[in-house]
């Protein structure tokens, strides 16, 4: 559909969004194309269906704000707004403050990388990492999403949620051929596994090479609140020491899971 068509600005109208909020909307659009990677104004209207001047007035109010950054008029960016109302968010949540002594001590002792994340939207979302001593450095970091079914840390996450297993891993997995039988079924075959255990692993499903331990994080009434996951090459994870390591992650989550009031 071309921009200049009248139905172009309504591509990402969602029918739960509010009256009167179109302008809003199409704003957040824009900072959503910019995140994902849209850096000057043809990509950004490409990226959200809007019209360039459209577009570009919305860049120039966001750019005001502090929400985005133009260099030469384009080389968009993230601006510095975002980055102090991220940092707001962050310690206006509880878990990373309450978390980080504990995520502290265990990243100390294990020498790897260590992460804290929610559920958000169908997603892990990284909300805290200590990178670790040794091996390679991890591709994730702060903010970053990643999927929920490949990775240790969401598969602690989705841990008590069998009835969503299989609709989750064929929802992540949908292109690619074959995935829906031999594959969802070891997937399921494992959870299952990881649900007795009480943690979950990651044997390089996510990215070549890494490795992964992770345990959930459980709120007051029991439920799954968030998880917590140690993570490192190859080499310095072998099955023997995953093994190892399933109490140590266990032993952080409850502490975690204690001091947010979770008695069990």
């Amino acid at each position: 559909m071309s921009a200049k068509n009248s139905g172009a600005n309504d591509v990402h109208l969602d029918p739960r969004q509010p009256p009167g909020t179109q302008t809003l909307a199409r704003g957040l659009d824009v900072l959503r194309a910019v995140a994902q990677g849209a850096d000057d104004l043809r990509a950004v209207a490409e990226a959200t269906g809007l019209g360039r001047s459209t577009a570009h007035r919305l860049v120039q109010l966001l750019e005001l704000y502090g929400y985005l950054r133009v260099a030469n008029g384009r080389n968009y960016s993230l601006g510095p707004t975002l980055i102090e109302y991220g940092f707001q968010a962050l310690h206006q949540n509880p878990l990373p403050v309450v978390a980080r002594p504990v995520i502290e001590e265990l990243a100390a002792k294990v020498q790897d990388t260590v992460h804290l994340a929610i559920e958000e939207t169908g997603q892990v979302l990284y909300l805290d990492k200590i990178p670790g001593l040794r091996g390679a450095e991890m591709r994730s970091r702060i903010g970053h999403r990643m999927p929920l079914t490949t990775t240790g840390i969401g598969k602690a996450l989705i841990i008590d949620r069998k009835n969503d297993w299989q609709r989750l891993f064929e929802t992540e997995h949908q292109a690619e051929v074959g995935s829906e039988d031999a594959g969802s079924q070891d997937f399921l075959n494992r959870m299952r596994d990881y649900a007795k255990a009480g943690a979950s692993m990651d044997l390089e499903e996510n990215e070549p090479g890494i490795r992964c331990v992770a345990a959930p994080i459980r709120d007051a009434s029991g439920g799954v609140l968030a998880a917590v996951s140690v993570s490192a090459t190859r080499p310095f994870m072998p099955m023997q020491r995953m093994r190892a390591l399933v109490p140590v992650m266990q032993k952080a989550a409850l502490q975690i899971s204690q001091s947010l009031g979770y008695a069990g």
